[in-house]
């Protein structure tokens, strides 16, 4: 079978999950030979190799934490000259999504972004997509070139299948540009202990109807009963009741999660563009009306200060 490039996303060796969901994306059209690069790249193998990978090509050069996104971007046109791929899969994140371009570009190949699902086809990957702030469901194909995917974290089960996970370190010429933007210093972000946004299995958000951020402990304490991350409308980012980090919509992060509750939302088209491809979506809103309710599964009208700490008392009940 061809080979598909896989972009490895981790932190310090620590494989995060979607590079594992695109292992098991990239097992239905290919072998999959995984680019780790960047401290602890070595360390990604066993983990890989477990996940399917038959092959991971690894790059530890200082110039992937020194320098932004071309180094990486040089590395995996490197990856790709050496294995000639019937394909290149990225996580679909703000940088993931610039990599994929910049390489794309470099290759002369179309690129699809934020795909959702991906299959074989006679002509090449075939991959979904939600489009027009996910109102259309599409299936498209490269036309031209090496197709260059993004993927949308949790869009692809994680399926454990054993492979060689060969270790083999790739050469990588650095050209004059990926020097050209220097990273001078860095801050952790704090840790609150809840899953990443864009990667959570369960989401809980709130909205205008919220009504402050002193009220936003609610959603939280609804959220940590879950083993859940928290998300905000764009309303509620801009009264400045919660990070914009935290913004789910068209102009904020896409999620895609197993289960989406949104709490004290309408539903505009904004929000809706972030969320409307979660698996299983709950509203809680005291408006009937809202637009929010033309896509749940489930909806609760009532006043989500009532609504909430009742479902958050019940969770913990089961649990304990």
């Amino acid at each position: 079978m061809a080979e598909v490039l896989v972009l490895v996303d981790h932190v310090d060796g620590a494989v995060r999950k979607p590079t594992l969901e695109l292992l098991t994306l990239a097992r239905r059209i290919g072998d999959p030979v995984a680019v780790a690069l960047g401290a602890g790249a070595g360390a990604t193998a066993g983990v890989l190799g477990e996940h399917g990978a038959v092959k991971v090509l690894t790059s530890d050069a200082p110039e992937f934490a020194d320098y932004l996104v071309v180094p990486k971007v040089d590395a995996l046109q490197a990856a790709f000259d050496a294995t000639s791929p019937a394909a290149v899969l990225v996580v679909s994140s703000a940088e993931g999504k610039e990599i994929a371009a910049r390489l794309a570009l470099r290759i002369g190949s179309g690129i699809i972004t934020d795909a959702t699902d991906l299959e074989a086809g006679e002509e090449g990957p075939v991959a979904t997509q939600a489009v027009f702030a996910a109102s259309f469901t599409t299936k498209s194909r490269v036309s031209k070139g090496v197709p260059v995917i993004t993927v949308k974290p949790n869009s692809a089960p994680v399926e454990p299948a054993a492979a060689a996970g060969t270790v083999e370190a790739l050469t990588v010429s650095f050209g004059e540009s990926a020097t050209g933007t220097k990273v001078t210093s860095r801050t952790p972000r704090e840790s609150t202990g809840r899953p990443e946004l864009t990667e959570a299995a369960i989401v809980v958000s709130g909205g205008r109807g919220v009504n402050g951020a002193e009220n936003f402990p609610l959603i939280e304490a609804l959220a940590d009963s879950l083993g859940a991350a928290v998300g905000a409308s764009r309303a509620a980012v801009d009264a400045g009741w919660y990070p914009h980090t935290s913004q789910v919509g068209q102009t904020g992060k896409s999620v895609s999660p197993q289960l989406y509750i949104a709490s004290g939302i309408s539903g505009a088209i904004q929000h809706r563009a972030g969320m409307q491809t979660s698996k299983t979506i709950v509203a809680i809103n005291k408006d009937a009306e809202a637009p929010i309710f033309e896509l749940v599964d489930y909806g609760v009208i009532g006043d989500l200060f009532t609504v909430v700490p009742q479902l958050t008392e019940e969770i913990n009940t089961r649990k304990g």
